[in-house]
């Protein structure tokens, strides 16, 4: 392939600026280093044990061919009964498509959606990838800049302010990456209503939902459980993170664009990991994940307040998800310079901003609370070493 070959696209579409921070602790591991991982979003809790005999089974009992494109029917009935029996909203099961990860839900609805050149409102800071997948489909996302005075959420009158001739739709996260902040019932319906005003799609990614902390945990579906576009997943709350499952939910006269779709662009979700799936709403799977969802609050109690001794800016805490996004200014104008100096002196690895957009990247960094207590807690006495030096 020559140096002109790419597509055009390739040009937009940026690594995570993290993983070179990653491979570099990686390799401190390797060498007898202790590493403290505050990096990647991914808790340390194992896939529930009910979750895993079910995927054995599965593999015994031979379970491994193509299921239809949309997903095993069971399963689609499961998270029905779910969004049911959580949150009271009646969904039908044929409106629910089974993905490869969230990451296939998004680029289903994005597929079917953008025509070349159609924007999507969307966060600054935000989930990177969401803005790339835009960019895939040749869509254009307008990244508007948020802070903590909205809890880095958009408003409704953002989304009515920045609304333009080429917009198509809004992708909110809730809760979100990189903030942890969470958007109530009424926020959702205020957004919604500026969409449905000019004739637009809202799309919500719920992908850490079930992990809030002390405020209600909701979906978008209680606002419109008809005509809203919302993308979730098995890999956080369920801790499946390896399993490559997630879904959407749809508007009805989408499905059969979107099972099309499907069956060009990946065929299926990996059948033993749908079947593996059916266990995750048990009730015994359902109290382990309920108990990791208290274990992370303790951690975000813990860490929150840790952080701001230390001298960031926690100026929107979190209410949801696993991270902490913090401002840095007062020890540097430079985020990854930071975080890479920080990893060399003290071993404890964190996220720079840049990797969530550009609105005030430099002086903004994200903490995963991926591990236990007593290790935050020895990261934070390396932090404060390095800070206090």
């Amino acid at each position: 392939m020559n140096e002109h070959s790419t597509a055009a696209r390739m040009r937009d579409i940026q690594p995570f600026h993290v993983m070179a921070l990653l491979d570099e602790a990686r390799q401190r591991e390797a060498a007898g280093q202790d590493i403290i991982h505050l990096e990647v979003g991914e808790p340390d809790f194992p896939t529930p044990a009910p979750i895993v005999a079910a995927g054995i089974r599965a593999l015994q009992d031979g379970r491994t061919k193509y299921t239809a494109a949309r997903g095993l029917p069971a399963l689609r009935e499961a998270i029905a009964d779910y969004y049911a029996a959580r949150f009271g909203v009646v969904i039908s099961p044929q409106r629910i498509l089974i993905t490869p990860g969230a990451s296939g839900a998004l680029q289903l609805v994005l597929g079917a959606l953008l025509n070349p050149g159609d924007e999507v409102l969307m966060t600054d800071p935000g989930y990177p990838c969401n803005r790339h997948f835009v960019r895939l489909f040749e869509g254009k996302a307008r990244a508007i800049a948020v802070d903590a005075s909205s809890d880095y959420q958009l408003t409704a009158a953002q989304v009515g302010g920045y609304w333009a001739p080429a917009t198509r739709a809004v992708l909110l996260a809730s809760p979100a990456n990189p903030t942890g902040t969470v958007l109530s019932l009424a926020q959702l319906q205020a957004i919604y209503a500026q969409t449905q005003q000019r004739g637009g799609e809202l799309i919500v990614d719920e992908i850490y939902q079930g992990l809030t902390y002390g405020v209600p945990d909701v979906t978008a579906l209680s606002v419109d459980p008809d005509n809203i576009w919302v993308i979730n997943s098995f890999s956080k709350f369920f801790g499946m993170t390896g399993w490559r499952l997630g879904w959407v939910v749809a508007p009805a006269n989408a499905v059969e664009v979107l099972d099309r779709l499907a069956q060009n662009l990946f065929l299926a979700a990996p059948t033993p990991a749908q079947y593996a799936a059916l266990a995750a709403f048990t009730p015994e799977s359902l109290a382990i994940m309920e108990a990791q969802r208290q274990e992370l609050q303790q951690r975000r109690d813990f860490l929150v307040p840790a952080l701001a001794d230390l001298g960031f800016e926690v100026a929107a805490p979190p209410q949801g998800a696993f991270y902490v996004y913090a401002g840095s200014a007062r020890f540097s104008d430079d985020a990854q310079a930071l975080c890479r100096d920080v990893l060399d002196k003290t071993g404890v690895t964190f996220t720079p901003g840049i990797d969530f957009g550009v609105h005030q990247a430099a002086t903004h960094v994200r903490f995963a609370y991926t591990c236990p207590v007593a290790r935050l807690e020895q990261a934070i006495t390396r932090l404060a070493r390095y800070f206090r030096s």
